[in-house]
């Protein structure tokens, strides 16, 4: 049955009137089925029109806020969208196993990784086996999150006399240098309500990509090696090493599994502050005090690397994939679309939009904030997907969570990850 959405009003057609750049695909109709509603509907139409203009396609539109479900009915129905946007890779992946993608043109997977920063990671992530077990790349990465960041109050760094660490090392030191001032260096909260744990693993993601290579993190991540292995269990002692020391944690390393994420930046807008420092993705100004003016009352830098580890920048995140999920000449024209400059610029005018293009006009941005975070993904050496994410949902959202919780209540980072090893080995 027809995705009844594509039908009547629901369905923009973006195109009309606007064939004027070029007319290839003139009365050709792409659709394309997305997860966004509201704001990022529009940005996202604002970015198709632009592709029929250039190429007088008939663009259509629809979001949706069950995706995930809805892409498997349309798609086992046969009446699929010729490109869809996925939230991300893992179910991107699962589809391309079971027929439902179209691989991407050839000299894509060589185009990426000449013009994104870190361009084999993006490679990387787009590439799954088809269903006769080869691998092809599938998945297009467009528009990205950047988790790997680490919030301060700029006058609070000021008025002590803190200069911004350009390593793990630098920032260790940073925190203990705190404490010796008679002050706390971070806020962390793991309280999400249901998803309670899921701060930490993001924190512990970010460490395997600090202490391991970015082939180690994905085996890790597909569970080629275990959860419990040695180096897995060390990247969550290492998260240990700020969650769980009373004096670098404001209320002590007790309250970290109790307090709210997000509550937990709060205290370093205190007078005197209750931290220095938060580490969260790029959301967390949304629980910043009313009024907040992020780049003035409060900025951000990269969480940095290890300067003795040299496993250069690695920077985790999260995106949406592009994938061709309806052949035809306009689902293929789309995909090349989206390696223009152009395209990246229309939503970097707009808001929320983050690209590793390293051809793009940074000058675009219509907002400072996401210029300096751009700055740091277009400075990566390494890109990896919230591991989390690409976990069985047993795992990733469940037993990776609630071991996180009982790790940093004080059981043993080995205790907690031969837990979920457990857990995964029952999936199997």
């Amino acid at each position: 049955m027809k995705h009844l959405l594509y039908a009547g009003a629901a369905a923009l057609a973006l195109s009309a009137g606007m064939a004027t750049a070029g007319s290839h695909l003139a009365g050709e109709q792409v659709t394309v089925f997305g997860p966004w509603l509201g704001p990022d509907q529009e940005n996202a139409e604002a970015v198709l029109a632009g592709f029929a203009a250039a190429t007088g396609a008939d663009v259509r539109y629809v979001g949706s806020d069950s995706f995930e479900q809805q892409i498997l009915v349309d798609a086992e129905a046969g009446s699929a969208a010729n490109v869809s946007v996925f939230p991300q890779p893992g179910l991107a992946a699962d589809m391309a196993s079971r027929g439902f993608l179209t691989p991407l043109a050839d000299g894509t997977a060589d185009w990426v990784r000449e013009n994104y920063a870190a361009g084999q990671s993006w490679v990387d992530l787009g590439t799954y086996a088809g269903p006769d077990g080869s691998d092809s790349l599938y998945g297009f990465f467009y528009k990205i999150d950047v988790k790997s960041l680490v919030w301060y109050i700029p006058e609070n760094f000021e008025d002590a006399g803190y200069e911004i660490p350009g390593s793990m090392e630098e920032l260790i030191a940073l925190s203990d240098q705190i404490v010796a001032d008679g002050g706390t260096p971070w806020c962390i909260g793991l309280g999400s309500g249901g998803a309670t744990g899921w701060p930490a693993t993001d924190w512990v993601e970010d460490m395997m990509l600090r202490t391991q290579t970015p082939a180690v993190y994905d085996q890790w991540v597909s569970n080629e090696i275990p959860f419990n292995d040695p180096r897995v269990v060390a990247a969550i002692d290492e998260f240990g090493v700020f969650a769980r020391n009373d004096d670098y944690v404001a209320g002590g390393a007790g309250t970290v599994a109790s307090t709210d994420f997000r509550d937990s930046p709060k205290g370093m807008f205190s007078s005197p502050p209750q931290c220095y420092m938060h580490r969260q993705a790029s959301f967390i100004p949304a629980f910043f005090p009313e009024g907040t003016v992020v780049g003035e009352d409060a900025d951000f830098f990269y969480f940095p690397a290890f300067a003795g580890k040299d496993l250069g920048s690695p920077v985790l995140g999260a995106g949406t994939v592009w994938g061709i999920t309806n052949d035809s000449p306009g689902a293929h024209a789309l995909i090349e679309y989206l390696e223009s400059a152009e395209a990246h610029e229309i939503w970097m005018a707009r808001k929320g939009f983050l690209t590793p293009h390293l051809g793009v006009d940074t000058s675009v941005f219509s907002d400072p904030t996401l210029r300096k975070m751009n700055d740091i993904l277009l400075g990566a050496t390494t890109f990896r997907f919230d591991g989390s994410d690409l976990m069985p949902g047993g795992v990733g959202a469940g037993s990776f969570w609630t071991g996180m919780v009982d790790y940093a209540g004080g059981k043993s980072a080995q205790d907690v990850a031969d837990a979920i090893q457990v857990s995964w080995d029952a999936l199997k």
